[in-house]
């Protein structure tokens, strides 16, 4: 098979990097998608190579990966892209589920413009596409010097709503950033209270959330994009509790959980964490405290659209 690879110009390969293996076998069904081989491994000194196995000249290839952790992960993103690249690999396109440096999008004197900077090394690669899940805000669309696609798991977050009978809840945005993506889940479920927001400021001391706009109910839904050290929400849901809150489900599409300290949201009212596997979960992060949604079938239906394009 690999060896006549090089003769189907249709077809389109897709290399899935270590960490994501097990995502790039469940998009395997998608029409017009063959897994690619590829080898990331050090030498002695630590220095990361790539080998890629499977012929590429003349086929579009895919490079699944998520910049999580952020620094090695995008290191043999680049490697692995430019290593197609000088093999004669028609098109790249980066698959990054979780977009590192996203949080870095907004200009600051003396600050750096970490999505920008991520831009520029993916197009010096060939880069010529990234498809990502729940960018962190619109901003990345005129940071990168590529088309970025982004997919909203509101669907799959709705999904899981109906199905605990949780549509009476109040759908709450953490912040005035995460009004959209909170917006999208409430109407995906069909959820008829309207959606009510937290006005947040960051202090030396760590997140405060000064002012709830709108009502809440007993039961409420937060949808944010990230929870990594979780202190966001835990200052949500302290908040929350003041207002009689008694049921929490969370929703993050992107769970890094840095540290221990979101583990104080399971004594706050929270009765589930919700996060996709756009990143391998910790392993110091248990299946008892998180639940895990597959973005496989997002994904899936995406490239499979686009092979009819």
């Amino acid at each position: 098979m690999a060896r006549g690879l090089h003769r189907l110009s249709n077809m389109r390969l897709l290399f899935a990097l270590p960490r994501h293996e097990r995502l790039g076998d469940r998009l395997a069904d998608v029409p017009g998608l063959q897994q690619g081989r590829v080898a990331i491994e050090r030498f002695s000194n630590r220095e990361m190579h790539a080998s890629i196995e499977t012929p590429v000249e003349g086929h579009r290839c895919l490079v699944l990966a998520s910049t999580a952790p952020p620094d090695e992960q995008l290191l043999a993103t680049l490697l692995v892209a430019d290593t197609l690249r000088r093999q004669g690999a028609a098109t790249i396109t980066a698959v990054i589920p979780y977009l590192g440096y996203s949080r870095q999008d907004r200009e600051q004197p003396g600050k750096s413009l970490g999505l920008a900077w991520v831009g520029a090394l993916l197009a010096a690669v060939g880069i010529a596409e990234v498809t990502t899940v729940d960018i962190h805000s619109a901003h990345a669309h005129r940071l990168l010097p590529m088309p970025l696609r982004s997919f909203s798991p509101a669907q799959l977050f709705a999904g899981v709503i109906r199905d605990r009978a949780f549509t009476d809840a109040t759908v709450i945005a953490p912040d005035e950033g995460a009004r959209e993506r909170g917006e999208a889940v409430r109407q995906a479920a069909a959820i008829a209270r309207p959606l009510a927001y937290f006005s947040k400021t960051r202090t030396e001391t760590g997140i405060v959330h000064r002012a709830l706009r709108g009502s809440v109910s007993r039961k409420s839904i937060i949808v944010d994009d990230i929870l990594d050290t979780g202190a966001t929400l835990v200052s949500a849901c302290e908040v929350l509790r003041q207002h009689d809150v008694q049921e929490i489900l969370i929703f993050a599409t992107h769970g890094i959980f840095t540290g221990t300290g979101w583990r104080r949201l399971l004594s706050l009212g929270v009765r589930r964490i919700y996060c996709t596997d756009t990143v391998p979960l910790p392993e110091t992060v248990g299946t008892d405290d998180v639940a895990i949604l597959s973005i496989a079938p997002l994904l899936a239906d995406a490239l499979g659209h686009e092979a009819h394009a």
